[in-house]
């Protein structure tokens, strides 16, 4: 360690700046399918959820498959679920998704961010940088 004063104070500074820096949560990687038994737990969480609503019939949906899947891995602090609204018409009724895919983002159970359409990866990047920071 050096000697000089100036120095050793600078240096006391930014270790304690690194300790008390907190850290971005981090979620369980993959994309989690939500139902009635597990929806309101996922997206009550703190960390940031964005939801997919999609259905098997649609064809921008299943478009939206591979680039959700593959942007899910840049994103560790957002947790990605999917909701197929066929078969839970009361949660997308409940946050009256009426087109698909519509994209949600969920922060401590509240809507914060919802993007409807085939936005492709830019949407995605858009939603998760825009929250993420």
């Amino acid at each position: 360690m050096s000697e000089d004063p100036e120095i050793a104070k600078i240096m006391q500074k930014k270790l304690e700046a690194m300790i008390n820096q907190k850290p971005q949560p981090k979620v369980e990687p993959g994309i989690i399918d939500l139902n009635d038994s597990n929806f309101e737990q996922t997206i009550s969480s703190e960390n940031l959820t964005l939801v997919d609503f999609w259905a098997e019939w649609c064809g921008p949906c299943k478009s939206m498959h591979p680039i959700f899947e593959s942007l899910e891995k840049q994103y560790p602090n957002v947790k990605f679920a999917r909701v197929n609204v066929d078969q839970n018409q009361n949660i997308s009724t409940k946050f009256a998704v009426q087109s698909i895919p519509t994209f949600i983002m969920f922060k401590s159970g509240k809507i914060i961010d919802k993007m409807m359409g085939a936005v492709g990866a830019p949407g995605i990047h858009m939603i998760c940088k825009k929250h993420s920071n």
